[in-house]
């Protein structure tokens, strides 16, 4: 970007913490009307991990906002279709790449219209296609669907997960190219059907072109982030920062600078009309949440380094394998690397800012422990023995 518009506002760095945090539903009373279906619409994007530790980040997510919703009821808000006025019943959402696989409100399926004739215009894949697989599979989608990638013939030739049959190649392929939608995950295996039977009438086309697509995804990320640099709002989908360039200007968002950041920012309008008040959420993140999915903006925002550390070596580990940053009065005091054992919730790694953190961090924990069904919480290890002991103190107190 050769040139930026003049800001139209100057915020502290802490009016940017709130306005982020009203922005991602932990700040104010939460839309329990709305529910899980209504956190999805309002972040835009919910990421999926295969990891399960307390739950999989899926149901953290809407639990980390409205509390110890169901779990089962989480599932059913994502995939349970819903039948309108006589009409065929319909998702809700849909499964595509976003900031990463992610549950996307079915509303947005239009605008990855761009990223759907990107990946049609892919030139080669890391994946060989066997001749005629691609066309077996739509076939029998249209005669049997909806089905997993096992019903279709299987996932797999070998044991080895990269090792994809043909007619997983082809069906990913499908889904990648907007023919084949997944609506679905049972068992955690997708449930594939094709796009035309799934996606309500009127949000099935690709009309849309790529700079429409573009202007409505930087808008939405705009409006989930509250306020952003352009390397924010870009990496809420996935875009490329020229993307953004090109469209942001007639995006509905506003220029903004932030105290203590280096780059450029834009603000959600609405963001800035109302001081961002009410209670603060106490609770467990998900590593995958998206208040703190983007570490440069975690950092920048919290003062929080926070890293995902399932994936290095257990003797390199710093805060634990699926560590979740404790969020209270909106701030992160801390972390906890948690485990299930039967009906215990086990705090296998505890680590806080200091004493002032331990209530906080005691009350998430029992919460949390509510949620999966757990009676008892035991603390393994903390950050130092007098934190470990006034932590299992509060939360004696709190279990009674």
């Amino acid at each position: 970007m050769t040139s930026l518009p003049r800001p139209t506002a100057e915020l502290s760095s802490d009016e940017a913490r709130r306005i982020a945090l009203r922005a991602q539903g932990f700040l104010g009373a939460p839309d329990r009307r709305g529910g899980v279906r209504g956190v999805l619409r309002h972040l835009g994007a919910v990421q999926l991990d295969t990891i399960s530790v307390l739950a999989r980040s899926h149901e953290l997510i809407p639990y980390a906002r409205l509390g110890a919703v169901g779990r089962r009821t989480v599932d059913e808000a994502y995939w349970t279709p819903a039948a309108v006025g006589g009409r065929p019943a319909r998702p809700h959402a849909f499964e595509y790449w976003s900031h990463a696989a992610c549950v996307l409100p079915v509303e947005e399926w239009p605008h990855f219209a761009f990223r759907r004739r990107a990946y049609r215009a892919r030139p080669h894949w890391n994946h060989a296609l066997p001749d005629g697989t691609y066309d077996q599979v739509i076939k029998q989608l249209r005669a049997e669907g909806p089905l997993t990638a096992t019903d279709l013939g299987g996932a797999k030739k070998t044991s080895e997960w990269w090792d994809w049959s043909g007619t997983k190649v082809a069906v990913e392929r499908a889904l990648m190219y907007g023919e084949v939608v997944c609506t679905e995950r049972r068992g955690w295996k997708r449930v594939y059907d094709l796009a035309e039977r799934a996606i309500p009438d009127t949000l099935l086309h690709d009309e849309l072109d790529d700079t429409e697509c573009l202007r409505r995804l930087v808008r939405l990320a705009g409006q989930s982030l509250g306020v952003g640099t352009r390397a924010d709002i870009a990496d809420y989908h996935r875009l490329k920062g020229e993307q953004v360039d090109a469209v942001i200007a007639e995006s509905g968002l506003v220029p903004v600078t932030v105290e203590g950041w280096s780059k450029p920012a834009w603000a959600d309008p609405a963001a800035l009309v109302t001081t961002p008040r009410g209670r603060h959420r106490t609770t467990l993140l998900s590593p995958f949440d998206s208040l703190v999915w983007d570490r440069a903006r975690t950092e920048r925002i919290f003062g929080f380094t926070h890293r995902l550390e399932a994936y290095v070596p257990k003797r390199k580990r710093v805060y634990g394998y699926f560590a979740m940053p404790v969020l209270a009065g909106g701030r992160l005091v801390g972390r906890v690397d948690p485990a299930r054992d039967g009906a215990t919730l086990v705090a296998k790694q505890v680590t806080l800012d200091g004493v002032k953190a331990v209530p906080a961090a005691a009350q998430a924990l029992v919460e949390a422990a509510s949620w999966v069904d757990c009676t008892n919480i035991r603390v393994e290890r903390a950050n130092t023995p007098e934190l470990r002991d006034a932590l299992t103190t509060a939360l004696t107190r709190t279990l009674g």
